[in-house]
């Protein structure tokens, strides 16, 4: 019965956000108190077991992912991004533009978040339009699903940071093995998909006609691209450091705070603010404008992961988690095809990925201590399937549909075919690794 009430919970969840159209921070904390009821937690327990989700799921991601969004900022600002797409379109010549347009998609996209990276990026796709006159679609896809992968499976992006610590997980290996998956699907979504559409005829908005940056205010070319990976690189890094001490001794402490992403992401931006800021003639004050101005563009964000760290509490607290595991386990299904299958309903029928990938990673969880499974590559696989099919419930499927002007057909596909593409390649990919592992 109490997996019934779970499925309830999320036809609920499901209804309000897409069907009565609530806002999906509203609409969790409002499954969150039905949840709580239908699954017998006493209603004086339920606020208490919603607040404390809030607060135990933001208190370790909330300076991860603010620290990130400010490094994004900058990055954008600077002309960084627009500098990296110059220099790699420059060196992939134009035979190969649509492979340095995926690299540009995912260079750029590691340290910005989706919404930010599509509309900083896609106009780079407009001006290699303009000048080269080849398609647009066949230049965008490429771009556009190297920027899904970075959203999906790459820490510090919001859902799999947040799921990192969800399943235990280690926020450097994900990042190492998500590396492994990313790659080859975005090599089969991006330059290999685009390639139906070499002779595709879209005629762009003058609407979106770029105003690119003049190139002698743009930073130096090993500044930007040491600068935007420097986070990669040092998550990356810092997995094997603390093993160079012994545990207990100062040295030992202090690899483990070098190592911590929070420590990491603070120090990127650190950096940053001095290689892309204040070394180039920017004043601090317009630094902390741009930084103040990031925070706002993902305050959405951030109540979403709370809003899904209220019903994960609340699964928790009732005792659900438990039976959930029980039954799941007893399935002849692996857990990480699971979870994929899972996000990937949810995905379908929610629009947003985010969502999408927190609510399952909230059905998942206990799963993962049950099974054995790697949680790392359960990130990967629950991102994966937060990944697939998006449709006209999800703001990006608009958002390339009008910027690329095309018709509700073509973007079906384009878009929702590239997507399902990065989802299935992703949780093969997945699938690999484990039986490899």
């Amino acid at each position: 019965m109490e997996i019934f009430w779970v499925l309830a919970s999320i036809v609920l969840l499901v209804l309000l956000i897409s069907w009565g159209k609530i806002h999906p921070f509203i609409a969790f904390l409002l499954t969150s108190i039905f949840a709580g009821y239908v699954l017998g937690l006493p209603l004086d327990r339920v606020p208490g077991s919603i607040q404390k989700g809030l607060g135990d799921m933001l208190g370790s991601l909330v300076a991860i992912i603010c620290l990130g969004a400010m490094f994004g900022k900058l990055i954008a600002e600077s002309g960084a991004a627009q500098k990296i797409a110059a220099v790699l379109m420059k060196w992939f010549g134009e035979k190969r533009i649509t492979w340095a347009l995926m690299l540009t998609g995912f260079i750029v996209g590691i340290p910005l978040f989706y919404n930010v990276g599509f509309v900083l990026l896609v106009p780079l796709v407009f001006s290699v339009v303009y000048y080269s006159k080849l398609p647009s679609v066949y230049l965008g896809v490429p771009l556009l699903a190297s920027l899904s992968v970075t959203h999906g499976f790459l820490p510090p992006h919001p859902a799999p940071t947040a799921m990192v610590p969800m399943f235990g997980a280690s926020m450097a290996t994900t990042l190492i093995y998500g590396l492994f998956v990313a790659v080859p699907a975005m090599i089969i979504a991006g330059p290999v998909f685009a390639r139906f559409f070499r002779n595709s005829r879209a005629k762009l908005p003058e609407l979106f006609v770029p105003q690119d940056m003049p190139e002698d205010q743009l930073p130096g070319t090993f500044n930007c691209f040491a600068t935007a990976l420097l986070p990669v690189v040092m998550i990356a890094g810092s997995a094997g450091l603390p093993g160079l001490a012994e545990e207990g001794t100062t040295l030992h402490q202090v690899l483990l705070f070098i190592a911590d992403p929070f420590v990491v992401m603070l120090v990127a931006l650190l950096v940053a603010t001095i290689t892309l800021g204040l070394g180039r003639g920017m004043r601090i004050q317009a630094l902390m404008d741009h930084y103040s101005g990031s925070v706002k563009d993902i305050a959405v964000i951030l109540l979403i992961i709370a809003g899904a760290g209220a019903l994960k509490q609340i699964f928790v607290d009732t005792g659900v988690s438990d039976a959930i595991s029980a039954a799941l386990s007893g399935l002849a299904v692996n857990p990480l095809l699971l979870g994929w299958i899972i996000a990937t309903v949810i995905r379908v029928c929610l629009g947003s990925a985010t969502v999408a990938g927190l609510t399952a990673a909230g059905i998942m969880a206990p799963v993962v201590a049950s099974t054995g499974a790697d949680p790392n590559l359960m990130v990967l696989a629950i991102g994966a399937g937060s990944l697939m099919l998006s449709h006209v419930n999800d703001s990006g499927f608009w958002m390339f549909k009008e910027y690329f002007n095309l018709s509700l057909k073509d973007t079906l596909m384009s878009w929702t075919l590239m997507e399902g593409i990065v989802g299935v390649i992703g949780i093969i990919g997945v699938l690999i690794m484990d039986a490899v592992l």
